[in-house]
C-alpha cells in the first residue's frame, strides 16, 4: 500500500493554529490572514483527508476524533520545526558571554560604563552575574570574572586590572581638612571584608595614621560598601572605601579624600579558564575593561 500524499502544508499550518487557538478568528490573527482564508484551508485539508477535522458551532470549534489524532502530530512536527529554526537563528548570533563579579564592582564601576561598552563592542551579548561567593567558572557556566584578591589564581588565566588601595572619603559639605577633627565625625564601618588582611578598617587606620583619641568602636555599621559610600555622599559621616569604587564620585566632586594616607588593598583581576583565554570576545572585553582602569 502506497502512502497517501500529504495535504498542502498551508492547510496543515492553518489546522494546527485553529486547534491550538480554538478559534478561526484567533488563528487568522496569529498567522496574519483573514478568517475566510483559514476556512478555505480547512476545507482543503478535509477534502484531502476525506473526513472532518472540526465540529463547528456558533461558540466553539471542537476537534473530531480524526482531528485530535492529526493535532498530536502537527503539534509535534511544527514544534520541532520551530526549534530547528530557532537553533539555526541562534547559531548566526554572536555567542553570549557571562561575566561574574561582585555587586559593588558592578554597581560602581561597570554599570556606569555599560553604554560605552555597548558602543565599543556592539555585537557582544554580555550577561552579568553577581555573587558574594567565589564562582566556579567551569561548573557554573561562567565565562569570565572580575576577582578581588591579593594574588592571581594560577588555575585560571589572570590579567591584573588594578592595584587597589583604601582611602578615607567624606562629602565636601563636611569641610573635613584636619585629622584632629575626625573624632567629631560619624565613622562608617564596612564589615565582612575578607581582602586584604589586615582589614582596611578604623582600627588599622588609627594604628597607622591616628588620631589616638578617635573612638573606633562608635559609628554606623554596614555589610555593603555601596551603602557606606552612599551615606558618605549624603554627608552623614566618613568611610574608608576602595579607591576604585569611589573613583567616579571623587572625580565628580561628590566625595573628597581629605587626607593623603591610604591603607593597602587587594588587586582586581580579570580571570577566565585557560581554554577560553584566546576567545576573541573574551579578549575584546578584557582589553576594553583594562584600558579604562584608572592610571596613577
Amino acid at each position: 500500500m502506497h502512502d497517501k500524499r500529504l495535504p498542502p502544508l498551508g492547510s496543515l499550518k492553518a489546522f494546527d493554529a485553529v486547534a491550538r487557538c480554538g478559534s478561526f478568528k484567533r488563528a487568522a490573527e496569529e498567522i496574519g490572514v483573514t478568517p475566510t482564508a483559514i476556512s478555505h484551508q480547512i476545507r482543503v485539508l478535509e477534502e484531502a483527508l476525506n473526513t472532518a477535522v472540526f465540529i463547528r458551532s456558533a461558540r466553539e470549534v471542537i476537534l473530531t476524533e480524526a482531528g485530535a489524532r492529526l493535532q498530536q502530530s502537527t503539534q509535534r512536527a511544527f514544534g520541532e520545526l520551530q526549534q530547528a529554526v530557532n537553533a539555526i537563528h541562534r547559531a548566526q548570533l554572536p555567542p553570549a558571554l557571562t561575566l561574574s563579579t561582585t555587586s559593588n564592582f558592578l554597581t560602581h564601576w561597570l554599570v556606569p560604563r555599560l553604554a560605552a561598552l555597548k558602543t565599543a563592542l556592539p555585537t557582544l551579548d554580555l550577561r552579568l552575574h553577581t555573587s558574594v561567593e567565589l564562582v566556579d567558572l567551569e561548573r557554573d557556566s561562567v565565562d569570565v570574572a572580575i576577582r578581588y584578591s591579593m594574588t592571581p589564581d594560577k588555575r585560571l588565566d589572570s590579567t591584573l586590572l588594578f592595584e587597589d588601595s583604601f582611602v578615607l572619603v567624606a562629602s565636601p559639605s563636611l569641610e573635613l581638612t584636619q585629622r584632629e577633627d575626625l573624632p567629631l565625625m560619624t565613622l562608617f564601618h564596612v564589615e565582612n571584608r575578607h581582602v586584604p588582611q589586615p582589614a582596611p578598617d578604623w582600627a588599622h587606620w588609627q594604628r597607622l595614621h591616628g588620631p589616638t583619641d578617635l573612638n573606633i568602636g562608635a559609628g554606623l555599621r554596614f555589610t555593603d560598601e555601596t551603602h557606606a559610600i552612599q551615606a558618605a555622599i549624603a554627608g552623614q559621616g566618613v568611610a574608608i572605601v576602595s579607591r576604585l569604587l569611589a573613583a567616579d564620585f571623587i572625580e565628580k566632586g561628590m566625595l573628597t579624600v581629605p587626607f593623603e594616607p591610604q591603607l593597602p588593598g587587594g588587586n582586581y583581576y580579570f580571570v577566565t579558564p585557560h581554554d577560553k583565554a584566546m576567545d576573541p570576545n573574551v579578549q575584546a572585553l578584557r582589553d576594553w575593561i583594562a584600558e579604562r582602569m584608572p592610571r596613577d
